[in-house]
């Protein structure tokens, strides 16, 4: 056991003999006592290996194996954080939200605030209008935010719970003791049976720009530019992208500015911060333009700017270098200026960086998943590197992202020759399978592919999210030039660790053991 004197992690503490026997003594107990034949195990274990499996599996409907997605309620905490002050409140059962906070805690190695009124079973009966009440003066009052936005889980959109009405019953019923007529709650309705954490995001991101925006509609503009990042967990992107439209000189708001609240120094503790300001957040509306960085994440929120606000901008996504281009042209169209030099410069750095590397990458085969902006940004970004995105995958595709995606294929005749195949809907057991039957050289996705990578022993490239066991790859950038630069170092050392690997036998693959690549 632990030595108070010596304490050993996981890896050490389950080798030792004692824990070795305790693991040993647990096999009668499983398999009904002997009933399974390890014999015919391996036969079936090989058996899913196969073409006959594939076809079995890619026909499957009724279940969800290893999904790479999450639910909305997640998406919601999210955009709730990237707004100053404001605590992201779960309307639901307080397991719901202890799940939350710990996916991104673990990801962002950072804590985050979150608050729940514990629905139990006779919320689930009579509704969830008391606990509401009591949850949202308790959270006024011990943690004092400038603003509270709710979201819900299954179990209140079963029932049917009024967000709307129970917010005014709760600021009726405190009659303004910590809950003042005019103190904003926002709120979204994100039921968890349906969509993923990017409708979440999405529905929040709509129901907070909506509803503080209300009757601020002014006759003149405030010159400033709208950036929606999306459900974006690489902070440092965040950062690039403010870099980006601060070289152009340009008055902007980014709105649901997460950056911050997962990437606090050291010190005092804040329950929040940074975030976007509340006021300007009610001010967005009188914006000249906005951009969103996620078409797919926030398709229902744009359709309101669009629309009913009539903004210009509409979509970038600034992953590589045709991503990047593009957005740095659509602030140079918006705010009427040249591009910057120091833009410029940057773009040479990364082309010339391409250069260097593209033998390595080029014709390279690949396996990614994730979300759909995700992975428009990634494909683009390994077509303009020469490799072949084998299996793009995502379990979570909003309407047109399949259709987009095949279209990117099609922009490269390599890529269309090599046979390259969009999976929708499809999730990471339909990847095992498509992984053994076609294989790939790389596959780039987050840590839940990491059993993937011991059964089929195909490298992992952790790009992504969630990514729970590699620190710190969330404070780098993916977006921007510099970003695109980042994923290149990352792609390209990989193939380098692989090509080692593979050459490393004395007299016998060591011929191209080299240290001048």
């Amino acid at each position: 056991m632990q030595d108070v004197n010596n304490i050993v992690n996981g890896k050490d503490l389950f080798r030792k003999p004692e824990y070795k026997a305790v693991l040993e003594n647990k096999k009668q107990f499983e398999g009904g006592m002997g009933a399974i034949n390890p014999a015919k195990t391996e036969e079936i274990a090989e058996w899913t290996k196969g073409w006959d499996y594939r076809e079995k599996n890619l026909a499957r409907e009724a279940i969800t194996i290893n999904p790479a997605k999450a639910c909305q309620p997640l998406g919601a905490v999210m955009v709730a954080l990237g707004f100053e002050n404001t605590m992201p409140y779960v309307h639901g059962s307080h397991g719901c939200v202890a799940y939350f906070r710990s996916y991104f805690t673990r990801h962002f190695k950072e804590p985050t605030p979150c608050v729940s009124d514990s629905m139990t079973e006779d919320a689930a009966v009579f509704g969830g209008l008391t606990n509401m009440k009591d949850g949202l003066k308790n959270c006024a009052a011990l943690y004092k935010p400038e603003m509270i936005a709710v979201s819900t889980t299954c179990m209140a959109e079963v029932i049917g719970d009024d967000l709307y009405a129970f917010a005014i019953a709760a600021k009726e019923e405190d009659a303004g003791e910590f809950l003042a007529a005019d103190f904003p709650i926002t709120y979204a309705h994100t039921p968890s049976f349906t969509g993923s954490h990017i409708t979440g995001y999405d529905n929040m991101m709509h129901g907070i720009m909506s509803q503080l925006t209300e009757g601020n509609k002014k006759e003149e503009k405030n010159g400033k530019i709208n950036i929606i990042p999306g459900f974006e967990t690489y902070i440092g992107s965040m950062r690039s992208v403010k870099a980006i439209v601060e070289s152009f000189g340009a008055e902007y708001t980014m709105l649901g500015d997460h950056s911050d609240q997962w990437d606090m120094p050291a010190g005092d503790y804040s329950m929040f911060a940074g975030g976007t300001p509340i006021a300007d957040a009610k001010d967005c509306i009188n914006a000249d333009a906005t951009i969103t960085l996620q078409k797919y994440s926030t398709v229902k929120t744009m359709k309101m700017v669009n629309k009913k606000w009539k903004h210009a901008g509409g979509f970038s996504n600034p992953i590589g270098l045709k991503g990047t281009d593009e957005f740095v042209m659509k602030l140079a169209e918006l705010t009427g200026k040249d591009v910057p030099q120091k833009l410029k410069t940057e773009r040479g750095r990364l082309v010339d960086a391409m250069q260097d590397s593209y033998p390595y990458m080029h014709g390279k085969k690949f396996a990614i998943w994730g979300d759909p902006d995700f992975l428009i940004g990634m494909v683009s970004f390994l077509l303009e590197m020469g490799a072949e995105p084998t299996h793009v995958l995502c379990n979570n595709p909003a309407r047109g992202w399949e259709d987009e995606m095949r279209a990117l294929l099609d922009t490269s005749p390599a890529a269309a020759a090599a046979d390259c195949h969009v999976w929708a809907g499809k999730d990471l057991w339909h990847m095992r399978s498509l992984l053994f039957t076609e294989p790939v050289d790389f596959m780039i996705g987050n840590s839940y592919g990491k059993e993937l990578m011991r059964d089929t022993d195909v490298p992992l490239i952790y790009i992504g999210f969630p990514i729970f066991d590699r620190h710190h790859l969330h404070r780098y950038s993916i977006s921007g030039y510099d970003g695109a630069l980042n994923l290149l170092t990352w792609i390209t050392n990989k193939v380098l660790d692989q090509l080692d690997e593979d050459t490393k036998g004395i007299a016998s693959t060591d011929y191209f053991f080299d240290l001048i690549r």
